[in-house]
């Protein structure tokens, strides 16, 4: 049995580079954002089905989505962001539980879901759940520098996710992750020998 990690965190958080730690540690890394791009990449499983609710205008003559305009889309339009969610999630629960699949030798592996706690489908997934948490003054700052993002569109992004609040209401455990890259990896290391712990005693009550 293998005891899956539900990893998460609000944009700006670190959790990517969170993952990648866990991941040169040797845990087995489920990546949700992973699977969507490749389901809309080239020839991905999900085009045909966009293309049939959002229409040609959003692919180019060679077949590719645009995926800024369709980004554009379902920021201004919630509708359309429901409907994206509708389709795509289906699709990126079914990945997940495949991959959960092959992976059952593995003491205890991650899932790595930005939007986990707003979908309760994947958060059934998890045995825990761990939160990469910072400061929301410390998400504006980081994403400002890593995309340039204004204040305000950095809000309007965390706006659309769970707030920090409900993050940490759901967590069984939470990383701080305001500081330094070396503090993170002492916190990561800490943390995956409590979930080999974790693993070997389910396995020995099995």
């Amino acid at each position: 049995m293998t005891l899956w990690i539900g990893l998460t965190g609000g944009i700006g958080s670190g959790k990517s580079s969170i993952a990648q730690m866990f991941a040169e540690l040797g845990v087995p890394i489920i990546d949700a954002d992973a699977i969507s791009r490749s389901l809309t990449a080239e020839n991905g499983e999900a085009l045909p089905a966009i293309r049939q609710l959002f229409g040609n205008e959003f692919f180019d003559h060679e077949g590719r989505l645009n995926r800024i305009a369709l980004r554009e889309e379902v920021f201004r339009r919630p509708q359309s962001k429901k409907q994206l969610e509708n389709l795509l999630l289906p699709l990126i629960l079914n990945k997940i539980q495949q991959q959960k699949q092959q992976l059952t030798s593995s003491a205890y592996g991650i899932i790595d879901v930005p939007l986990l706690i707003e979908n309760p489908v994947f958060k059934a997934e998890t045995d825990r759940i761990l939160v990469v948490d910072v400061p929301e003054s410390v998400q504006i700052e980081r994403v400002h520098q890593r995309n340039g993002f204004s204040d305000e569109q950095t809000r309007q992004i965390m706006a659309t996710q769970a707030s920090r609040c409900d993050r940490l209401l759901h967590a069984d455990d939470v990383l701080d992750n305001t500081h330094n890259m070396e503090e993170a990896k002492i916190k990561v290391a800490r943390l995956h020998q409590y979930y080999q712990s974790i693993a070997q005693s389910l396995k020995e009550t099995a």
